[in-house]
């Protein structure tokens, strides 16, 4: 088992904490990784992207010259694609980009990450994260303190102190346990636990 440092609010140590192999210390599949990556960038896309075709732009229902004898080229339509107005060739419809991954690839891909984060000392456990009072400033303080300049903080349960006082920096963003996946930690610079949330992931996940 790997063994982390535990850190207070200040950014002091205050003691170590065993990390399961099971869930930090698995082998590392970037394919699965990858492929839970497209999910969740595939499944937030809209798919409302809608252009008309030639048969569903208005006008254009008399042949504008005849056939033969004019010098013009032969024409069929107004609308036809090569006209100002025309339909589009091959036009976008509204269709929908999502696909499943099994739940076991899931699980697969996260611990995949979470493991990353381990290997490249990127993955920082506090003992606990407590403001009296939504204070952005505060909680700065305690990011400097961490020295977290871009990361992804997860908590065991929905504080809001931590919460609103984490929304207005750019770069941290917070998670409860439930809710953490693999692009999220992937994208942060570094992957900030308190010890509950630790906790929680080893029950969840184990």
């Amino acid at each position: 088992m790997a063994k982390v440092s535990v850190y207070n609010m200040e950014g002091k140590e205050v003691g170590t904490t065993e990390l399961s192999d099971s869930i930090f210390g698995v082998e590392i599949n970037e394919h699965l990784v990858h492929m839970a990556v497209l999910q969740q960038l595939a499944n937030n896309r809209q798919g409302t992207q809608k252009a008309k075709t030639r048969s569903e732009v208005s006008g254009g229902g008399r042949k504008p010259w005849r056939q033969k004898g004019t010098g013009h080229a032969r024409q069929g339509s107004i609308r036809a694609p090569q006209w100002t107005g025309g339909g589009v060739v091959f036009a976008p419809t509204p269709r929908d980009y999502s696909f499943k991954l099994n739940k076991k690839e899931k699980q697969a891909a996260l611990k995949s990450v979470l493991t990353d984060k381990v290997q490249n000392q990127a993955l920082v456990v506090v003992d606990e994260l407590k403001l009296d009072e939504i204070a952005t400033k505060e909680f700065a303080k305690v990011m400097k303190n961490l020295n977290v300049e871009k990361g992804l903080v997860v908590l065991a349960d929905n504080d809001q102190n931590v919460v609103l006082s984490a929304r207005n920096m750019a770069d941290v963003n917070t998670e409860v346990v439930n809710a953490i996946n693999v692009y999220d930690i992937l994208s942060a610079g570094k992957l900030v636990l308190t010890k509950d949330a630790l906790n929680k992931i080893e029950e969840v996940y184990a």
